[in-house]
């Protein structure tokens, strides 16, 4: 990952920039994704998969990394973007989703996980063993996370056969929310303390030394800690840099590794500038593109209302919220509320749990639809300039057609415009 780590060199030597890492497996999320970058003509495309959507047992996308690499690919080659800027990245690949398991069997389930994204040529690994498992104490101990992110470095290190200029890059460092989101309210976060990051480097390159994974340890790029970002069901904790000044100035002088921040998704763009200027220079988003999908269809669908007699609608959104509740299993945990006040977390809840759901065969078969109706009736100019404003713009500009995926595109295009300011601030 040779890419990446001309990126972050870049940003030790001074230079304010970062990367963008996308974490989505929808297919229009990717599209967009890519067109942007085509657009800004952006030398590195990161995407990466969580180790709950994609892993050996198919995860909740029914792919393994394999078939996920593929799936990338296949966008990339359609829309012609060049797939030598590509990275794919792991996200929290560990025992998260075996934790009913012992560790014993957990662990040995990620290792055969790690191994599979590596050689499938996911070149950037998160090492996140951080969760317990059935057998293990709760809170885990530091020096237990440690040991066993180093035992899965060496099954990925084991599985790479590729060149070693471009060996896996690797994340370390688990101080964030379980993959998926935080469940419960939030007013405030408590900022990473710089000895808690430094120690934890320090511990990490310990363990690895003692693994002799000395070649690996010159290729972790990042840490993960907590800058005081994250968001809820209906707020955003927003970034303060003065509450940060004191760990972002820890890593200054430490070699070749940067902050990684997770649950960026809803921050201003001044923020997103704020965390890569801080040396929080990988920053990553998830629900905030999948909400602002879920933005782009509740917006055809209030325009296939205004437009399309009753009888022929698909009504995408009823669909979509009667489907949730009958299948609650990604929601329950999350949300508790009934009646009016759910119907108001299922769809507009800023975790975005609704992403779970657009594979289910009766919501795609009315997002299907709902394009149809479109295509044979297009949207009036007034209604775009209502309901999608941004894909408006972009429909006025020529950069977009009236086409009901490139609308979509155009509005996701919006918050990726945030991050490419971000981390290019003078393209």
């Amino acid at each position: 990952m040779q890419l990446i780590r001309n990126l972050i060199d870049r940003h030790k030597r001074g230079e304010p920039i970062g990367l963008t890492s996308v974490c989505s497996a929808h297919p229009l999320v990717i599209e967009a994704t890519f067109a942007h970058a085509l657009r800004h003509d952006t030398p590195l495309v990161l995407v990466e998969a969580t180790s709950n959507q994609v892993n050996q047992d198919g995860g909740y996308t029914g792919m393994v990394p394999a078939d996920f690499r593929a799936f990338v690919e296949g966008i990339a080659d359609r829309l012609g973007f060049p797939l030598a800027r590509l990275a794919l990245g792991g996200d929290h690949l560990g025992p998260n989703a075996w934790t009913a398991l012992s560790a014993g069997e957990a662990m040995a389930k990620a290792e055969v996980m790690v191994a599979d994204y590596v050689r499938a040529g996911f070149g950037k690994i998160h090492l996140d063993c951080s969760m317990s498992c059935a057998d293990d104490p709760v809170p885990l101990p530091e020096r237990t996370i440690a040991e066993r992110a180093a035992r899965l470095c060496r099954a990925a290190e084991d599985a790479y056969a590729g060149d070693p200029a471009d060996a896996p890059v690797y994340v370390i460092g688990t101080e964030v929310p379980v993959p998926g989101g935080a469940a419960e309210d939030l007013d405030t976060l408590a900022v990473t303390a710089p000895e808690a990051a430094l120690a934890t480097l320090d511990m990490h390159r310990a363990l690895f030394r003692e693994a002799g994974l000395d070649g690996a340890w010159d290729r972790v790029i990042a840490t993960v800690v907590q800058p005081g970002v994250e968001f809820d069901h209906m707020k955003v904790v927003d970034y303060r840099p003065e509450a940060a000044t004191a760990l972002s100035a820890a890593i200054e002088p430490v070699d070749h590794i940067v902050f990684e921040a997770h649950s960026t998704d809803y921050q201003q763009a001044t923020a997103l500038a704020a965390l890569v200027r801080d040396h929080f220079a990988i920053l990553k988003v998830g629900p905030g593109v999948t909400f602002a999908l879920r933005e782009a269809l509740w917006a055809l669908d209030a325009i296939e209302k205004e437009t399309i007699d009753a009888p022929k609608r698909a009504r995408l959104r009823d669909v979509s919220i009667a489907r949730m509740k009958a299948e609650p299993g990604h929601w329950r945990r999350y949300y508790h509320e009934a009646g009016a006040a759910l119907d108001l977390q299922l769809q507009y809840s800023l975790s975005d749990r609704i992403r779970y759901y657009w594979p289910d065969a009766e919501i795609a078969a009315a997002q299907a639809r709902l394009f149809d109706n479109l295509r044979e009736h297009t949207p009036p100019l007034p209604l775009l300039s209502q309901y999608l404003p941004a894909a408006y713009a972009a429909v006025r500009a020529g950069s977009a057609t009236l086409d009901p995926i490139d609308l979509i595109v155009a509005h996701i295009g919006a918050t990726l415009d945030a991050y490419h300011g971000a981390c290019t601030p003078h393209a």
